[in-house]
């Protein structure tokens, strides 16, 4: 091939992927703004100071909201709101060495929310630039005396254990997708909402219940210094149906169910709903007249989907990237790569590239990262052995690269977090042959019964060196599984507790029955939507403790209606 052929050919090629957009979706007005004033921003500070500014991003989340909840048959909330919010990552030094590294010797991360901006709803290119321009121009000189710190902070501490670059490179992306807009029939679902949330009015037992459908239209527009300019959207449709009566003894009780589709069009009819509410009232009734539990440690079966909390508690953030890098976190894992730390049945990974798994919709899904980077399955574990972390731009020892892992809510810095995670055994049995194994391991340990865990509603999980590097899991249905063969009893107020190594070295074997868990995950870089999917699992030893309790009594009058069932749980059902 000739060069004059060759530079046609690269031409051609350029022109094809510049004008690829005017074939598809079309980049929105504001990208362009952001584009534009990225471009001009980084051309006149780029060597603005002694210390030069080597990379630019803009990430603007644009938002669109639509709540409604109804409770005892009427509307009691309507929400509609919209926000734009700019975010800017701008790294002065080198990408070995920059403003962002971690200044040892303080106390962690902050929660609080960063002063993001907000843009213009409507797209004025002036008025979206000028914002622009204003906030680059603090987050400059604020980079710069950060810069300073840092260098300080190196000289006066010893060396650091992980010496991997602040910042990785990465391979420029351009992506010009589709804007989320999904619709909500306002009208027909408060109708529906209305209707079913009635039916708990039955129930004197039911002190609080609710119906809320809330629709989320999130738009992230990204654009960096290295080249880079992704539109994308996504949908989130969820109906959340909760139910709380108070037992006898004062203890709060909760029972919810959540439905989770990327339009409010695919979430189920209703007859799926009732059937659901009549199941949570029942289960919030035989929990309302169950026993209180006592400690206990011994064999446990985790139901699939509480199976997916578990997993996403407990192991899922110790192996975000940045947790084997910082000196303040316990690094649980960090030495552990090529070692075994599940059982040989066990992998995980990580895949945010799948939108739904047996044709159910994951809350997890997302096509690129909040640093710009494009998706890819992550194998953590293979047959138990450790092989990788879930990586954002922040390097760890050993793993130069970013594996599209930084995530963030708007407002707040990316850092590595869970997507799509994902536990596959190869040891797999029936649920039924699973409860036969734990009565089994039960009479092994001498113990009367074994506790199977139907529902968990979350947890939360300490990492850091300060303080004990534990997890408490907050169990919300769990039943005692008898050996001498009688029926398996409800019992209350419990919380899963422990310590990671030593509980996953418990695990025994697993069902074939594989749900998901569709969520929310707090962190340090806020709320993300995130999805686990998991089988049951059978543990031989599982720690539980009483949890706190409330100890207001019930209701001493009964319903202003007039409910038609009762029970016996506590005086507000007398």
């Amino acid at each position: 091939m000739n060069s004059r052929i060759k530079a046609v050919m690269i031409a051609l090629l350029a022109f094809a992927v510049y004008v690829s957009p005017l074939f598809g979706a079309q980049p929105a007005p504001l990208l362009t703004a952001m584009k534009t004033e990225l471009d001009r921003s980084f051309k006149a500070l780029a060597n603005a100071d002694s210390i030069p500014l080597y990379f630019l991003a803009y990430h603007v989340t644009d938002t669109d909201r639509h709540a409604l909840t109804a409770s005892y048959g009427a509307l009691t909330k309507e929400d509609e709101n919209r926000s734009r919010v700019l975010d800017i990552d701008l790294r002065v030094g080198s990408y070995d060495l920059d403003n962002t590294r971690e200044i040892r010797g303080g106390f962690g991360f902050d929660f609080s929310f960063s002063q993001s901006p907000e843009l213009p709803l409507s797209d004025d290119e002036k008025a979206i630039r000028t914002v622009i321009w204003n906030a680059t121009d603090q987050d400059y000189k604020a980079a710069l005396q950060q810069y300073i710190k840092v260098k300080t902070n190196q000289e006066v501490m010893v060396e650091q254990e992980d010496t991997a670059a602040d910042f990785s490179r990465e391979q420029p992306e351009n992506y010009i997708g589709e804007t989320a807009a999904a619709a909500l029939d306002a009208e027909m679902w408060k109708s529906r909402l209305r209707e079913m949330s009635s039916l708990f009015k039955e129930y004197s037992f039911v002190e609080e219940s609710s119906l809320e459908l809330q629709l989320t239209n999130d738009n992230r527009f990204f654009v960096s210094s290295e080249g880079s300019m992704i539109q994308s959207g996504q949908s989130y449709a969820r109906l959340f149906v909760r139910c709380e009566g108070t037992a006898s003894d004062g203890m709060r009780i909760s029972r919810y169910e959540s439905f989770d589709a990327e339009d409010p069009a695919n979430l189920p009819g209703d007859e799926l709903i009732v059937a659901t509410i009549q199941r949570l009232i029942g289960e919030l009734d035989a929990l309302l007249k169950a026993p209180l539990a006592e400690p206990y440690i011994g064999p446990a079966i985790l139901v699939n989907r509480a199976t997916g909390v578990y997993f996403h508690e407990i192991f899922g953030h110790r192996i975000e990237g940045h947790r084997q890098k910082s000196e303040m976190e316990g690094q649980t894992f960090a030495k552990k790569v090529g070692e075994k730390i599940l059982p040989e049945f066990i992998d995980v990974y990580d895949d945010p590239t799948q939108g739904e798994f047996n044709g159910t919709f994951l809350r997890g899904h997302y096509l690129y990262d909040d640093e710009g980077v494009k998706t890819t399955p992550v194998t953590v574990v293979e047959k138990g052995v450790l092989r990788n972390f879930l990586l954002s731009r922040s390097p760890v020892k050993g793993f130069p690269k970013s594996n599209a892992h930084g995530r963030k809510q708007a407002g707040m810095d990316a850092v590595a977090r869970q997507g799509n995670l994902m536990v596959k055994s190869s040891k797999e049995v029936s649920f039924d042959k699973l409860v036969e194994m734990l009565r089994d391991e039960c009479r092994t340990q001498n113990k009367p019964y074994g506790l199977i865990f139907y529902d968990i509603s979350g947890g939360f999980t300490t990492t850091t060196r300060f303080g004990p590097q534990s997890f408490k899991v907050i169990p919300l249905l769990v039943y005692k599984c008898y050996t001498d063969g009688r029926p398996n009893e409800a019992i209350r107020g419990v919380d899963i507790v422990g310590t990671p190594l030593s509980s996953f070295a418990r695990i025994v074997a697993t069902g074939n029955d594989y749900e998901i868990f569709n969520g929310t995950c707090g962190a340090e870089s806020g709320w993300v939507p995130v999805s686990a999917t998991a089988p049951s699992i059978l543990v031989s030893e599982l720690e539980v403790e009483k949890k706190f309790k409330e100890q207001e009594k019930p209701p001493l009058l009964p319903p202003p209606y007039k409910p038609t069932k009762t029970s016996d749980a506590g005086q507000g059902g007398n």
